[in-house]
């Protein structure tokens, strides 16, 4: 699975890399651990006045439909292998496709000594998780979340793990988010199909190392986000 990941690219970067207008990110703050519910960039492809226009905008991890009830779940994680069929899922893989930015992300090591976090990541700065999003409208307001998309290790998380994130070799990027609504089965298995083949061509190149125990509670105030010492590497 993939229960944390980091973020720690400018909007202005993201915009740069993705070719993307900004949309709802004025606030967002790069961040060395991003954890489930908190708000992370994604990239869409979206019909506004009958152009396709891709954007970056904030939404929450953890996905919610809008004919979910409240308390219900939110799935930070959806399997590759059931994705287009899952009933909490199919529909956003048939139309609501993203790409969640990430340099990398963390997975966690069982020791007599208690769970060692180890960093994942690609020599590429940045790299881009295939993800479905959701809109529902809150309290009258809009409002954004996804999930990302796992699959089988076949990266050096393998070592630590045995799920990855699907990443997506730029090639694919167009074809992942674009925004039509997948009607036949044959369109969605060639989906799923191109989602394996990028995900092992973009697994080949990852790495991982050990890191710093203080990402392992999101919940202390006394780790910033913003630190970047979070993913150096130690020895253990």
């Amino acid at each position: 699975m993939c229960g944390r990941f980091t973020m720690s690219a400018e909007t202005d970067e993201l915009i740069t890399e993705f070719v993307a207008r900004g949309g709802r990110l004025e606030d967002w703050r790069p961040s060395y651990n991003v954890a489930p519910t908190e708000v992370s960039p994604i990239v869409r492809d979206r019909v506004v006045e009958g152009e396709v226009v891709r954007e970056l905008d904030g939404a929450s991890w953890g996905l919610k439909p809008a004919w979910a009830k409240p308390g219900g779940p939110a799935p930070i994680n959806a399997r590759l292998e059931s994705v287009a069929t899952n009933g909490l899922f199919r529909g956003a893989f048939a139309q609501r496709r993203c790409l969640v930015p990430m340099n990398g992300y963390f997975e966690w090591e069982a020791t007599p000594t208690g769970k060692q976090p180890h960093y994942i990541h690609a020599p590429e700065s940045i790299l881009a998780a295939a993800g479905l999003f959701e809109v529902r409208k809150v309290s009258g307001e809009w409002e954004l979340t996804f999930t990302i998309i796992t699959r089988e290790a076949a990266d050096a998380s393998g070592e630590v793990h045995d799920r990855m994130p699907v990443f997506l070799t730029p090639d694919t990027w167009d074809s992942w988010i674009e925004p039509v609504k997948l009607e036949s089965t044959g369109d969605k298995d060639a989906l799923v199909a191109m989602l394996d083949r990028s995900s092992l061509a973009v697994a080949s190149t990852i790495t991982t190392y050990p890191v710093s125990r203080r990402v392992n509670n999101v919940r202390d105030t006394s780790v910033a986000k913003d630190d970047p010492t979070l993913i150096e590497p130690i020895a253990v």
